[in-house]
């Protein structure tokens, strides 16, 4: 009879340490954040909480471990806030919901996805400031925000992104100047244009002075 309480802990334990709960968490967080979007056209109807985890839902892709590494929801006719439940997907490498009609602000918590190397957020009405909180993805590759309502100004601190090679946030109403350091020394303007409020960085102080009338005289 002693070995019931015994096999009653390790059968605890294994479920506690099982790969399978880590990914119905996350699981559980995908659902969380379908119930709070418009879904016209049933993109996610396949989305069963009730499963053992949503590796088997559409447009969730995940790894040989059962973790969800990427969501695709992009052209989805989708509409609703981003919720901070995705911030918990800590395993997600790929974020694509582009073109959808997503709106408010970008949640913080999405610097909390420490693997993500794409985040496409183009094409939707979101607001609000980008987060400072993104200059935590250190594997970040892929930003893409343009063809929004975002204000404010670029956060200085992605600057220190060691492996951005495409960052994109045109056509918002950004302000302030565009940084220079790190990856930023290789962006093309274009990546920028039709912020009406936002300079250039060669408005950071790079230019010449100015000579004075007096100057000009003198000369």
């Amino acid at each position: 009879m002693a070995l019931l309480p015994l096999l009653s802990l390790l059968l605890l334990f294994a479920a506690v340490t099982s790969p399978s709960l880590a990914t119905n968490s996350e699981g559980e967080a995908l659902h969380s954040f379908r119930t709070h979007l418009s879904d016209p056209t049933n993109v996610l109807q396949s989305w069963d909480p009730t499963l053992v985890n949503p590796c088997t839902w559409f447009h969730v892709t995940c790894d040989n471990q059962n973790r969800v590494i990427r969501l695709d929801l992009g052209n989805s006719n989708i509409s609703g806030p981003l919720g901070p439940e995705l911030g918990r997907l800590k395993h997600l490498r790929y974020l694509e919901l582009y073109r959808n009609n997503f709106d408010g602000k970008i949640p913080e918590l999405l610097g909390n996805l420490e693997n993500l190397i794409s985040l496409d957020l183009f094409g939707n009405r979101l607001e609000g400031e980008i987060p400072k909180s993104f200059a935590k993805l250190k594997k970040l590759r892929f930003l893409r925000l343009n063809n929004n309502r975002l204000t404010g100004s670029i956060p200085k601190e992605l600057a220190t992104l060691p492996n951005l090679i495409v960052f994109d946030v045109s056509n918002n109403d950004l302000c302030g100047t565009i940084p220079i350091d790190g990856p930023f020394a290789n962006f093309p303007l274009q990546s920028f244009e039709n912020n009406k409020k936002l300079n250039g960085p060669e408005l950071q102080g790079h230019l010449p002075p100015m000579i004075s009338d007096a100057e000009e005289i003198s000369i």
